[in-house]
């Protein structure tokens, strides 16, 4: 989600739940008004209000008022493409049910904030857990925020260093809610200086370097490629289209922008989808406090199932 990113999955981080009628602060109004007189589309707060609840409704994301200047500039570009001049035009479109428009919207509203080995102390956690697990058994990941790929390249980086080999017995599933980033990540190619910080070792062993039109950039090599699906989910979404038990699941930074039902809901349903020693990944300005009855933490940031039978404390 993103980063659904759905980052790593980032949209704009707020967790007041929208309403449809709230009213404009007195002190917003001037900002509003002033705004307006340079804007190319008409944009009333009416209609940002309308936008709070559709994304909401959507993927789960909260926008507090203070985003209106971010939305109108990322959604501006939607109505430059529908020829439209208007919001109020452009949001009838999606109500309406243009499945392709809503598609571009949920893109636009998202922004994917991303490295390789973001948050590095995960992946030592996860290669001894992997190596524990036995060098021939089948491991399982789900990296739920997949952004442009390097989070689930990060992954599958790691696995191939601990089992040694470039075909572990391993399998990735990449999943994100903008379709646009999930293409780059198939795609996994990157702008040299992107990869440059992974060190000559890894990108020996895991890149291609480009040539002639290719020059600037490196390719994931196919075999790393091969152990990730890339696939759109929407978390929000009553099902997922994923195969567990999952060994290890990765959904960092992602809870922050929704609220806390829904981040309740959501962890709850997480939960089932481990195996009984699995592994929970989330982000470092995350805790898990309200569902200490369900999870628990094991290490920094690292979360495991709670023991059947044993009763955590809830907030």
């Amino acid at each position: 989600m993103t980063r659904n990113s759905h980052p790593r999955k980032d949209v704009a981080r707020d967790t007041a739940r929208p309403t449809s009628a709230r009213p404009l602060s007195p002190s917003a109004q001037p900002d509003v008004a002033a705004s307006a007189l340079t804007r190319e589309f008409r944009f009333s707060y009416r209609d940002f209000q309308r936008i709070q609840k559709l994304i909401y409704e959507r993927v789960g994301i909260s926008l507090s008022d203070a985003k209106q200047d971010m939305v109108y500039s990322r959604l501006s570009r939607r109505l430059r493409v529908r020829g439209l001049t208007s919001f109020s035009d452009y949001l009838e479109l999606l109500v309406g049910g243009d499945h392709a428009e809503w598609e571009a919207f949920t893109n636009a509203l998202t922004t994917n904030l991303t490295s390789f080995f973001r948050e590095e102390h995960h992946f030592p956690v996860l290669a001894e857990h992997a190596v524990k697990r036995g060098r021939g058994q089948p491991y399982s990941v789900w990296c739920c925020a997949a952004s442009t790929g390097e989070e689930p390249y990060s992954i599958a980086m790691t696995l191939a260093d601990a089992f040694g080999s470039l075909t572990p017995p391993v399998t990735i599933l990449a999943t994100d809610v903008d379709t646009q980033v999930l293409k780059t990540a198939e795609e996994g190619v990157y702008p040299i200086e992107r990869v440059e910080k992974l060190g000559p070792d890894r990108l020996r062993r895991y890149f291609q370097r480009g040539t002639g039109q290719q020059a600037g950039f490196s390719r994931v090599r196919p075999e790393l490629r091969n152990l990730i699906t890339f696939r759109r989910v929407n978390l929000l979404e009553a099902h997922w289209s994923v195969r567990p038990p999952f060994d290890a699941l990765f959904c960092r930074n992602v809870m922050i922008y929704f609220d806390k039902a829904t981040q309740t809901g959501m962890l709850r349903r997480f939960a089932p989808l481990l195996k009984p020693d699995g592994l929970l990944f989330m982000g470092h300005s995350e805790s898990l406090f309200h569902v200490a009855d369900t999870f628990r933490l094991r290490g920094k940031t690292v979360y495991e199932l709670m023991p059947k039978g044993h009763v955590g404390s809830r907030k």
